[in-house]
């Protein structure tokens, strides 16, 4: 499970690389649709109806068939079939499906569970550069394609010793669900007793009414809608990772550009997956203490203004040994961000939404990170500058960090505000005493009394 969760572009980089020197020209902005991400409500619908274990063992099995058709394609356009939608859409499963069961498997350690599972990421980015090299030397792309295949086809016995989970509570007949309105259940028992509704709705306004339950179900348009806390950080996280992919593309290239040797350019991405390894368990451990529950989305946004900042440092020097600090650097904010960016998503969304809620999020983050490349690929046609890519890269970064950690800050002194001006006959004491008068006409004639009623 670990291995089927990293990131595949590295290696079909170096491959395409290798295929370009048979006339099978590939640019670099090219490369990003091979990482793309396919839409996440599928996913959410597969999760819900056959449940985690089989959708991460469809994505293994989908990941290996897609490398292994790979190896038997004779053009580009192939490929995007093969390498890119088939691999890409069998990664969106068994990636999406282990982040869901996460969240179940673990409640007090959670923090640090998404932080051991995200370093698979971090060990894939070690060792796929550096065994990919090794392959297309000693046994060419298609047969380095096959074995690629081969290894995540072992996505599927992660998948088969998976622990099922019950992702929601069993429903009865007449409890509605999460996009139903109890009208609606009202009107949908009376008809399953043989009665007929007062009202029937038309054809269209039912079909209407039909998919706009559908689209609330999977794709959580109410969360996005009501959820303050969601919309802020699916908006921020949709616009940072357009630039946060930029480096780990062009990198190698901005080194190679500037006279690094392309091998030793090509360890950089491996130095960045080794630090990461033993970084974010520390970052899961330092997020899960209890001083920072609740206020983890800062931790997230000081991480994402971290590595925004550190990209300048490429920009001063494209020497060897600056280009080792820059990698050391963001690695530590590249930790934190892979152990914190699912973590936060559990605190702001109910567990019993999240499979849906993280189909809308991996559907914005797809389409921004579609975009990143190709435009930063464009801004260097254009400069003739790969420097001008890291800087895109930084104020897409620093821009992203502020606008979450500022509305963050901004929502919970609204919340903070409200909690103060609330009335405080909101909480009575234990004991309440009320005087109520006895019938005027009799307190003519009696002495007045006073009826005392306790309530407790």
């Amino acid at each position: 499970m670990l291995l089927s969760r990293t990131p595949v572009f590295p290696q079909v980089a170096a491959l395409f690389h290798h295929l370009s020197c048979h006339k099978l020209v590939i640019k670099g902005p090219q490369l990003s649709t091979f990482k793309k991400r396919p839409p996440g409500p599928l996913c959410s619908i597969l999760v819900e109806r056959f449940g985690c274990r089989f959708t991460v063992m469809l994505g293994g099995l989908l990941s290996g068939v897609g490398m292994v058709a790979s190896s038997f394609s004779k053009s580009i356009s192939q490929l995007y079939i093969t390498a890119g939608f088939i691999t890409g859409l069998g990664s969106c499963f068994g990636f999406q499906a282990g982040v869901t069961v996460l969240g179940y498997y673990f409640v007090r350690r959670r923090a640090l569970a998404n932080a051991l599972a995200s370093t698979g990421a971090s060990i894939g980015l070690t060792l796929w550069p550096l065994i990919s090299q090794y392959l297309l030397d000693e046994m060419g792309w298609r047969n380095s394609f096959l074995i690629f295949g081969g290894v995540l086809l072992n996505a599927c016995v992660c998948g088969a010793v998976m622990r099922p989970v019950q992702l929601g509570p069993p429903r009865s007949p007449l409890q509605p669900s999460p996009g139903q309105e109890p009208g609606n259940l009202a009107e949908d028992a009376q008809m399953s007793n043989g009665a007929t509704p007062h009202q029937v709705e038309p054809p269209q306004q039912a079909r209407f009414a039909a998919c706009k339950r559908t689209l609330q179900k999977y794709l959580a348009f109410d969360i996005f809608c009501k959820n303050k806390g969601y919309q802020i950080y699916t908006i921020g996280v949709a616009w940072m990772v357009m630039g946060f992919v930029l480096p780990l593309i062009y990198l190698v290239p901005y080194a190679v550009w500037n006279g690094v040797e392309e091998r030793k350019a090509a360890l950089l991405i491996s130095v960045i997956g080794f630090i990461n390894i033993f970084m974010r368990p520390m970052a899961g451990l330092l997020s899960g203490l209890n001083i920072f529950t609740g206020k983890r989305i800062y931790l997230f946004s000081l991480a994402v203004l971290l590595n925004g900042l550190s990209n300048l440092i490429c920009v001063i020097s494209a020497d060897f040994s600056v280009l080792i600090l820059y990698c050391l650097i963001y690695s530590i904010s590249m930790s934190g961000i892979g152990a914190l960016i699912f973590q936060v998503l559990m605190d702001v969304v109910e567990m019993d939404r999240f499979s849906s809620a993280l189909g809308l999020f991996t559907i914005l983050e797809s389409v921004t990170i579609l975009l990143g490349p190709p435009l930063a690929g464009l801004l260097v046609d254009i400069t003739g500058h790969f420097s001008y890519v890291f800087y895109a890269s930084s104020f897409i970064m620093v821009s992203a960090a502020l606008f979450m950690g500022l509305s963050f800050c901004a929502l919970d002194r609204k919340n903070k505000l409200k909690e103060a001006l609330k009335p405080t006959s909101n909480s009575p004491s234990s004991y309440q005493y009320t005087e109520v008068p006895t019938n005027p006409e009799l307190e003519k004639q009696a002495p007045p009394a006073v009826m005392y009623i306790t309530s407790i």
